[in-house]
């Protein structure tokens, strides 16, 4: 497997796998002679806008993450905008090398850049109840950062959101021209390599203590399609303070993609999808959640899914009905063996319980599987990845799990690429949407690329490639009966915990009730984790 100094991998090694598997007529690579189909990607429909992308890169896991962020940051000029879920400033961008001239830890990084780069501005905005729990992690409140860090350093907390929902986005964008968004935040507890050892000396959060094997993945890209990033960024600033930060008339200015980071796809159609829960005047959108009933419906031979949670049941009766067709896609699933806090694994696993018996009872020509990964040790390998790759035709990589929250009560941010089915154009991305999963499975299963897409030329199923190569070590682990069979739960599907949407009345009612109590700081920082 070809890699890059960083670790990450490289085009050369994306497409080296694909033009294997297209030369041994793969098994989905036919589908380029079917007719067409409607697209997937329809700007104010199942996205919010539509733009080129000149480069994009599909980066796996935070230990290389935080390295090309690191790399990016330092060629910033006008302004940098980090969105998260939480941003911890106390983390090691690059723990594995010693400290040099620039620090590595985000915030007294973030200061030297600001006290090295005249001109730029740093705005960073983090989830209020993240915030919050930050706090109590030993993370100054933001607006003592904010007196402490200088004029052009900008600390914000967002608490524009309803009552109990969480912003959930994960996105960096700098000079407008480029940007990471996908399911990583820079926090505590999400470094880690993709070799997800069970123990790694370098997998421990900033007081020393060690923390699990954790998978993850999040998407690079400049171009147009960066610029529409930048404006979710920009439109998620105003509504958390009101202040609406002004265009970069001119972006031009060095190249800002790291070096070291290796190119998936080049001058593609990206989609960049949202949920925005309805607050005050602000209109609900929903696009993540029409993007994900389009996709599934466009599949004709495979859906494989990554996913913190498997809890929304529009989800699972969309899938359900794909597996009741004769001739209906193989469906894959990955997802962590537990959820991450008490409550959490009553309410999610409890969900899940129920949700897979349901697809399970619905899946009559064995075609669905639900899988969990493990070390080569047999420790479990915690999923916060949130993907979705339908045939060889859309890849989606993003903030948003298969969790009601996720499609309509907090918000997220999700981009996408789309190729024609039928266009010889799109031969390529169409080779590299089909390398992506190969790389995310051949990881999970501890086997180099050519060997999986071997596997599945040879079986002519993603399933049936899966089942031969899962061998003790490294692997992944199936979901069955027996797995799950204690884990049903009488808060499963609970509307506090997992709500549909900002109008669940049980949401305020009960949130409300339990504020008046005094114990909302527990139940916000449990029924919120993310």
């Amino acid at each position: 497997m070809p890699r890059c100094a960083a670790g990450c991998w490289q085009n050369d090694g994306l497409a080296g796998a694909a033009n294997h598997d297209r030369e041994k007529n793969g098994a989905e690579h036919h589908m380029t002679d079917e007719p067409g189909h409607e697209p997937i990607l329809r700007a104010g429909d199942t996205c919010r806008e539509i733009a080129t992308a000149d480069r994009v890169a599909c980066i796996v896991d935070a230990a290389d993450y935080f390295l090309h962020a690191k790399s990016a940051l330092l060629q910033a000029r006008r302004r940098v905008i980090l969105i998260g879920w939480d941003v911890d400033t106390r983390i090691s961008l690059d723990p594995r090398s010693p400290e040099g001239d620039v620090p590595d830890r985000l915030g007294e990084f973030l200061k030297w850049l600001g006290a090295n780069r005249p001109g730029l501005e740093i705005y960073v905005l983090r989830w209020s109840t993240g915030a919050f729990t930050g706090m109590l992690r030993g993370v100054a409140p933001p607006f003592v950062q904010d007196l402490l860090t200088g004029r052009r350093l900008h600390f914000r907390i967002d608490a524009a959101h309803p009552v109990s929902a969480a912003h959930h986005q994960k996105i960096a964008v700098i000079d407008d021209q480029f940007a990471f968004c996908g399911g990583i935040d820079m926090t505590v507890d999400r470094w880690d390599t993709s070799e997800h050892l069970s123990h790694n000396d370098f997998r421990r959060d900033p007081d020393g203590e060690p923390h699990g094997p954790w998978h993850d993945v999040t998407v690079a890209l400049d171009g147009d399609a960066a610029r529409v990033v930048a404006g979710v960024a920009v439109d998620r600033w105003e509504a958390a303070t009101g202040e609406r930060l002004a265009p970069l008339v001119d972006t031009e200015g060095p190249d800002i993609w790291p070096e070291e980071l290796g190119v998936t796809f080049t001058d593609c159609e990206v989609g960049v999808a949202r949920t925005i829960p309805h607050y005050n005047d602000r209109e609900e959108v929903d696009e993540i959640r029409r993007l994900y009933k389009a996709a599934f419906a466009a599949a004709r031979r495979t859906i494989y899914i990554e996913s913190q949670y498997l809890a929304a049941r529009e989800i699972a009766d969309a899938l359900a009905e794909r597996l009741a067709e004769p001739d209906g896609p193989e469906i894959v699933v990955v997802l962590p063996r537990h959820a991450d806090s008490p409550v959490e694994r009553l309410a999610m696993d409890g969900a899940r319980h129920k949700l897979l018996r349901m697809l399970w009872r619905a899946d009559v020509h064995d075609r669905f599987r639900a899988y969990y990964p493990v070390t080569s040790e047999g420790d479990e390998i915690y999923v916060h990845a949130k993907v979705l790759v339908v045939d060889d035709i859309l890849l989606r990589i993003g903030s948003s799990n298969l969790n009601n929250r996720s499609l309509g009560f907090d918000s997220e941010c999700d981009v996408a690429i789309e190729a024609r089915r039928d266009d010889p154009d799109d031969a390529r991305i169409r080779d590299n949407i089909t390398s992506v999963r190969t790389r995310l499975l051949s990881e999970h299963l501890g086997v180099d690329a050519e060997v999986f897409d071997d596997a599945v030329r040879e079986t002519d199923s993603l399933v049936g490639a899966i089942e031969a190569l899962a061998t003790p070590g490294r692997t992944l682990e199936l979901f069955d009966r027996d797995v799950i069979d204690d884990e049903a739960s009488i808060i499963a599907e609970n509307e506090l915990v997992d709500p549909e949407d900002a109008s669940t009345p049980l949401v305020e009612r009960v949130y409300r009730s339990v504020l008046r109590r005094g114990a909302g700081k527990r139940l916000t920082r449990l029924t919120s984790t993310r």
